[in-house]
């Protein structure tokens, strides 16, 4: 989803009717503070992009940056400035400070969505890794033994001897494991994990 909060209607409404017509879910926010309380808390897995107007009234960009900053939320949710007064040490800073593009008014459309499309792709593969992680840190202390010697390669009979555990105790770890990570089989586990 593409988060556009920019004060002025006109600007907003044709980012959102642009994005769409290049197939990407889009939704306007006419301040920071709607943005912020209706959309900053939840994050699809399919990927987000905030475009964000550096100058609002009522709540500036780089504070709403700093925010998320923050909240340690820009590699689930990149953000592209957009501004129509140049102002480059802040768009220096905001690109290091992790920002993901910057635009000045006027921009050529086709240009930001394109940095749009790369950003929703960081945004999901930052989403898949963060799923992942959360799986594994749902396993036991035992079942990650029994996961790395699967990654290994060993067999379960091997993994049995190895842990000084029964054949049958490792079976039911790998079942445990299998469902917690959501795979069918160790080579499906394995691509998840590389």
């Amino acid at each position: 989803m593409l988060h556009i909060v920019d004060d002025e209607d006109v600007l907003r409404d044709s980012l959102v009717w642009l994005a769409r017509s290049r197939g990407i879910d889009a939704c306007g926010h006419a301040s920071a503070h709607l943005f912020l309380e209706q959309a900053a808390a939840r994050f699809d897995a399919q990927g987000d992009c905030l475009l964000l107007d550096v100058r609002m009234p009522d709540l500036n960009g780089v504070a709403v940056f700093d925010q998320l900053v923050a909240r340690g939320l820009t590699a689930r949710l990149p953000v592209i400035f957009l501004t129509g007064h140049g102002d480059v040490p802040m768009a220096v800073d905001s690109l290091k400070r992790g920002a993901f593009d910057f635009f000045e008014k006027p921009f050529d459309g086709n240009r930001l969505m394109d940095r749009v499309e790369e950003a929703l792709a960081m945004s999901r593969q930052a989403g898949a890794s963060a799923l992942v992680q959360a799986r594994l840190a749902s396993l036991s202390a035992r079942e990650r033994e029994v996961l790395d010697l699967i990654l290994a390669g060993k067999m379960n009979k091997v993994v049995a001897d190895q842990l000084g555990i029964s054949m049958r105790t490792v079976e039911v770890h790998r079942a445990h494991i299998f469902d917690k990570m959501q795979v069918k089989t160790a080579v499906e586990l394995a691509g998840l994990l590389k």
